[in-house]
């Protein structure tokens, strides 16, 4: 189990980099790790289209170890979120993260309402009842699901046909 932990925070370090490295702070949509000599790896595509993957990882990664550096790296992706993407009236998707000042695309993606800022609130709910390790999991939309450990389900359903 440490062993997939710790690839998994080394996972999230290379994602958040991917933010960090850019002019904007706003990861791209693809990028390569086949890298030159001097640590510099290719973007495929450099669009933004506001993707939840990272901040995800960060909020699991916070919830499982308390670990503050993944509430600083969500902050950070955040402020450039707010800073490139927000518009007067919603969030819109990136043309060209590489550029300091990103062209806004006018088009914001219905994943980001459902599961990128809802994992960025979750990243900084002092107050969370979410508990990922006793009873509670994300389904693929960040739709949040109780469930039961197999002994208690077969108690129940047991005790609902006898």
């Amino acid at each position: 189990a440490q062993r997939d932990l710790q690839l998994a925070k080394d996972i999230t370090h290379t994602c958040y980099q991917m933010y960090k490295q850019t002019p904007s702070g706003i990861g791209p949509e693809i990028f390569s790790f086949a890298c030159d000599w001097e640590g510099t790896c290719p973007i495929s595509d450099d669009r933004y289209i506001l993707r939840p993957e990272t901040v995800e990882s960060l909020f699991i990664l916070y919830h499982l170890t308390g670990g503050p550096i993944y509430r600083q790296w969500g902050w950070e992706i955040f402020q450039a979120i707010e800073k490139h993407c927000k518009t007067d009236i919603a969030y819109t998707s990136l043309k060209n993260v590489t550029a300091a000042e990103p062209v806004k695309e006018d088009k914001m993606e219905s994943f980001f309402l459902s599961e990128t800022l809802k994992y960025l609130y979750l990243l900084f709910d002092d107050d969370g009842k979410v508990d990922l390790l006793g009873k509670h999991l994300f389904n693929t939309e960040a739709h949040l699901l109780s469930w039961k450990p197999i002994e208690e389900t077969i108690e129940i359903v047991h005790d609902m046909v006898w």
